[in-house]
């Protein structure tokens, strides 16, 4: 195998071996801890502008299962110990290493990711560039940045999932790089959802007279998406809202609140959050590198949930917005479904059965 380097913006330099596409790649490293859900990992659009590594060591075991896919592969480069050439799975299609190279992204494996994992925890998250030799001028590392991000994840045109069964709502969903699962877990309940490009109007939303709207997960800076927070001033206190990640963040933004970049995120199918009006703890799928402040919404909404390791913002109600946020994935794959309950949360706010 051909030789590679992963340089990082602080002047570490990992050897290993090339993976995937040919050519260089620069991005935002970052890592996630899921031990499984690689495909999903790699498939989420909210890694659009960033080089994600797994610190499980063994990737590609299970193949590439196209099945469960939950978007464009949108990752600028992958980093992983061992990668797996001889997949054994009944749903296998092919191996991880021709997913990588049909879609023209450069990765290496052979390197420590324990070491490297624990060096962004203790510096932050930093950029980083998948390359065949060590580059004299890292000018280049040093200037990157993630922008643009929710334009290149979203959809450019509309489209309409049918519900499954007898539909009971329709929804209208802002594509920001939204994960299928969230879409399925809508059409399975009732619902039918009519996917909008992220640049869409209020005027256009309610001009379909929607039973609730969905505000999907998404990549990059949340305060870079200041036409999409504009829109959602006006769309706030119209109409029935549950808000996931970047949703999530994009509401907090249009009730006044602020965002902050986190020093390594939380990436990974095991982040505990815990709700505040019961107590209870809750294992979680995350994939994000920014939180609304809560200090920031005093006033504005009613912190709901807090990430159990760090105290972070994990959930906001608005009440007299008839609006809902989280910042974790209820829909979770691939990962824990113990929060699914909150699309019936949803439903029961558009008129549906009371939600216990």
């Amino acid at each position: 195998m051909e030789k590679a380097y992963l340089v990082l913006n602080n002047g570490a330099i990992f050897e290993g071996e090339r993976i995937g596409a040919a050519g260089d790649s620069l991005g935002e490293l970052v890592f996630t801890t899921g031990m499984e859900g690689y495909l999903e990992t790699l498939t989420d659009p909210s890694y659009a502008g960033q080089i994600i590594m797994q610190t499980f060591p063994l990737i590609g075991n299970y193949g590439v299962i196209e099945e469960d896919f939950e978007g464009p592969c949108l990752a600028k480069g992958y980093v992983v110990r061992q990668l797996c050439a001889q997949p054994s799975n009944f749903r296998s299609q092919y191996p991880l290493d021709r997913f990588l190279k049909d879609r023209g992204i450069p990765g290496i494996c052979g390197v420590d990711t324990r070491a490297i994992t624990r060096l962004i925890r203790t510096q932050g998250v930093m950029n980083a560039k998948i390359c065949s030799r060590i580059p004299e001028d890292r000018a280049d590392i040093a200037a990157y940045a993630v922008r643009g991000a929710v334009a290149a994840a979203s959809c450019k045109e509309p489209s309409v999932r049918p519900a499954q069964g007898e539909e009971r709502f329709h929804v209208a969903l802002l594509d920001y790089g939204a994960k299928e699962n969230i879409i399925r877990c809508l059409t399975k309940r009732g619902c039918r959802v009519t996917v909008l490009p992220q640049d869409t109007s209020a005027e256009a939303v309610l001009a379909l007279q929607p039973d609730g709207l969905m505000l999907s997960n998404g990549p990059g800076d949340p305060e870079e998406n200041a036409a999409c927070v504009a829109e959602l001033k006006k769309l706030l206190g119209r109409l029935p809202v549950f808000g996931i990640c970047l949703g999530h963040q994009l509401a907090a933004l249009a009730a006044g609140g602020k965002t902050v970049k986190l020093k390594y995120g939380h990436r990974g199918a095991n982040q505990p959050v815990r709700f505040l009006d019961s107590g209870r703890c809750f294992i979680t799928s995350q994939n994000h590198g920014y939180a609304v402040l809560s200090e920031s919404m005093e006033g504005l909404a009613k912190l709901s949930c807090v990430n159990a390791n760090d105290g972070s913002c994990e959930g906001l109600d608005y009440p007299d917005l008839n609006c809902f946020t989280v910042q974790f994935h209820p829909e979770a794959s691939g990962g824990p479904h113990d929060t699914e309950f909150l699309f019936d949360r949803f439903l029961a706010m558009m008129g549906g059965t009371k939600h216990a």
